[in-house]
């Protein structure tokens, strides 16, 4: 299982431990990654992904689930989360045309 964030593709850094006689030895910094339910407001449910903590606080700060995957890159996102990112942007359009259906 790889210690990788779904959504900005955050993973494992490579570094060295160093002890007070300045002896190194390599090491790995995994990052913080949770499984975590994230509620999507288009979609009306909660999603399960498996985030970093500090993808979490991107997240927020951009306003929610939807916002942040609606300015995400492509690249970094796993193909879990470029469905998901699929699936808003159809659900958005879909609402739109029926809005201005309505007027």
């Amino acid at each position: 299982m790889a210690r990788r964030c779904e959504l900005t593709g955050k993973r494992y850094m490579a570094g060295n431990n160093v002890s007070h006689a300045h002896n190194k030895s390599r090491r790995r910094f995994n990052p913080n990654v949770q499984d975590t339910g994230i509620y999507s407001d288009v979609l009306g449910r909660l999603v399960r992904l498996k985030v970093a903590v500090s993808t979490l606080r991107s997240i927020e700060r951009r306003g929610g689930l939807d916002a942040f995957l609606a300015g995400a890159r492509e690249v970094e996102l796993s193909p879990d989360a470029r469905r998901l990112k699929k699936l808003i942007v159809e659900k958005r359009a879909a609402r739109a045309a029926e809005f201005a259906a309505a007027e």
